[in-house]
């Protein structure tokens, strides 16, 4: 059995596939300040996403939780806040252009399958 972190890093290397299939270079992984984290910072395009991953292992039924409800409130200022810092520590200038997006990964425990759902461009 995976322990927390083991289960995020697992995820978001299947993310990080995800994205290299689909174009997008990886710029940065786990940007980490004491006021937040960027799992995957990618570039596509001449445009900066940042992504934050959420992983959920299953037995292969739905018990209708979702990954993605857990980028609340809270974690979305947090985000907003180390976006900024991480423009700031890159130089990036203030036109710069960037988007932000949940990956959700589900890994059905039984089959080792998974599947990835990407929410893209929400609103911080």
């Amino acid at each position: 059995m995976l322990n927390t972190r083991e289960k995020g890093d697992f995820g978001e290397e299947i993310a990080c596939e995800y994205l290299r299939q689909r174009g997008y270079f990886i710029q940065d992984r786990n940007y980490l300040k004491k006021w937040g984290e960027i799992d995957i910072v990618a570039v596509k395009a001449g445009i900066l996403h940042f992504i934050e991953v959420k992983s959920m292992i299953h037995n292969g039924q739905d018990n209708g939780y979702r990954p993605e409800e857990n980028v609340h409130d809270l974690k979305l200022r947090r985000l907003r806040r180390v976006i900024q810092t991480y423009l700031n520590d890159k130089k990036y200038g203030l036109d710069a252009e960037f988007q932000f997006h949940v990956i959700i990964v589900l890994v059905n425990q039984k089959t080792g399958e998974s599947k990835v759902e990407m929410l893209e461009n929400i609103i911080l």
